[in-house]
């Protein structure tokens, strides 16, 4: 099917930072690139305005026209622009796996050298050219231990991958006829590739945000029991401290979306803090014992420690920490927390 330079226009103009107009035109890489990169950090989208209409009459090229045309022998062009953003794109995807994926073993032998890597091949990928994707990823997996440890280590090891790139560069095989796929099977590799990049950055954004959360709440929690023996203004200053809430109860609608949002929030701090775990360990009991269990536990161990039935030196020492404990997950499990 013929493509529009209007219809690409359009395109272009509603959802070019995500890539619907390389969508329509079958440049794929190009818009996994923008899919990740919001139209190539905004800048490479405001440039494509005067470089559509070449994308148009490429991707109108007659498929046996390109097949004949000699291409094995001739390196295509290696422009400043498409360096430039191999190496941006490189540090880039290796520093979303230095926020979401620093954790795992081997990280900066490994996972950080394959995710710069896979930024640069994509650049490299854009258009009618490619490069030797095995070379790129070797350059990466040298490159890497040499700044093992290091923050900055997504720069050099981007620079060799794209050097290598570069020296590699070559064009894709002409299509055949009738060898464009259909829309659905492109959009579920484009999805795949997509959930694979936002999924580790997402999970620590998800995560740092529990943790945030429920240190918020421990502070309000810790902040209304200062005022224990006034009931009335601790009330009146849990009231005031939930407004925010309440305000966005009011926007979502309240009633049924009330108790989601709840539910919600419920979800999120319903987790113990470390200072909590330690708390079920003085105990002796697992993350998953309930406020009976615990009750349980606190008797038997109060009674067994108490200084007036035990005579080891250590034993008041004991019995604060297991009182103390026990009020801390007796705090965690009032009933009026989320409310």
């Amino acid at each position: 099917m013929v493509k529009s330079v209007v219809v690409a226009y359009a395109l272009w103009a509603l959802g070019g930072p995500l890539g619907l107009h390389h969508l329509y035109l079958g440049r794929d890489c190009h818009a996994l690139l923008w899919m990740l990169t919001l139209g190539g950090f905004g800048f490479g989208w405001a440039r494509e305005a005067v470089r559509i209409p070449a994308y148009v009459e490429e991707a109108n090229q007659d498929p046996e026209k390109e097949k004949k045309r000699p291409r094995s022998s001739v390196s295509p062009p290696m422009g400043p622009v498409r360096f430039a953003g191999q190496v941006c794109v490189g540090i880039y995807f290796g520093t979303v796996a230095l926020i979401g994926l620093n954790s795992l073993s081997f990280f900066y032998l490994i996972v950080l050298p394959l995710s710069v890597g896979a930024g640069v091949h994509l650049v490299s990928s854009v258009g009618q050219q490619t490069s030797d994707l095995q070379k790129t990823m070797t350059a990466c997996l040298v490159t890497s231990p040499i700044f093992y440890g290091s923050t900055l280590s997504p720069l050099p090891i981007s620079l060799a991958a794209s050097i290598t790139a570069a020296q590699n560069r070559r064009f894709k095989p002409p299509q055949t006829p009738g060898s464009t796929q259909r829309l659905g099977p492109r959009l579920y590799r484009l999805g795949l590739a997509w959930l694979a990049f936002s999924a580790p950055l997402g999970y620590c954004v998800f995560h740092n945000t529990t943790a945030t959360l429920y240190y918020l709440a421990d502070s309000i929690a810790a902040l209304l029991d200062v005022f224990w023996f006034l009931p009335w203004l601790r009330g009146a200053l849990e009231y005031v401290l939930l407004i925010p809430y309440r305000i966005l109860c009011v926007f979502t609608g309240g009633g049924y979306y009330e108790e989601a949002w709840r539910k919600v929030l419920e979800i999120l701090l319903k987790e113990y803090s470390e200072t909590e775990k330690d708390a079920l360990q003085v105990l002796s009991l697992g993350a998953d014992a309930t406020l009976e269990e615990i009750t349980r536990s606190y008797r038997e161990l109060a009674k067994q420690w108490h200084p007036d039935h035990n005579p080891r030196k250590d034993a008041e020492e004991v019995f604060v920490k297991i009182h103390e404990a026990y009020e801390l997950l007796l705090r965690w499990h009032k009933p009026h927390r989320f409310k």
